[in-house]
This record gives C-alpha cells, structure tokens and sequence, in this order.
C-alpha cells in the first residue's frame, strides 16, 4: 500500500502565495499521473492540475498562468505553487495520484484566502 502525504496549505490573503507539496511513501512507487484537485464547500471535486509521467501539466481554465504543477520522479512527489491567489481558490486541495486505473489520495489539505 502506498499513502500520499500533503503539506503546505494555510491562510493567505488575495494576490498571496502558497506552495503545495504531496509526497508518495513508496519512492519506487511508479504513478502514471500525479496532480491535484479541489473541493469548496457546496461544490464537486474538480481537477487543478495533472501530469502524466513523462508529460507536460494539464490545468483547469480557472488556473491557468497562475498556478504551476510539477513532479520530482526522484523523490515521488507533486508540487502546486500557486500563485495570485483569489477568494475563488478558497478550497480543500487534494493530491491524486494514478496507477493502471487506481485512484490514490491524499487527505486534503486547506487553502484560504481571504479578501
């Protein structure tokens, strides 16, 4: 069994800064995509970012030339800078990660950002 493990979320206010960073516990754990998602309250989970192992990131529109995702293969991990952060990114963020077809999450980690 492998966990993801989160950290960085917080409190920040409109036009700050956070990093997320989620780590696998099995280094040698190989995942076909890794990324991120969010949930706000009242609201479905919704992709952030992904990438597929040896790919490029995908972003939701929402994002877009704000946020960046990146993967350390060395380490297993995702990263999420995020960056002129706005009310609307106020969200529990969670780390996915895929591996032939199954699904691995970690347990979410909240992001604020006050106006």
């Amino acid at each position: 069994q492998v966990q993801l493990v989160e950290s960085g979320g917080g409190l920040v206010q409109t036009g700050g800064s956070l990093r997320l960073s989620c780590a696998a516990s099995r280094r040698t754990f190989s995942f076909d995509a890794m990324g991120w998602y969010r949930q706000a309250p009242g609201n479905q989970r919704e992709l952030v970012a992904r990438i597929m192992r040896g790919g490029s990131p995908n972003y939701a529109d929402s994002v877009k030339g704000r946020f960046t995702c990146s993967r350390d293969y060395a380490k297993n991990t995702v990263y999420l800078q995020m960056d002129s952060l706005e009310p609307e990114d106020t969200a529990v963020y969670f780390c996915n990660a895929v591996k032939s077809g199954l699904n691995f999450w970690g347990q979410g980690t909240q992001v604020t950002v006050s106006s």
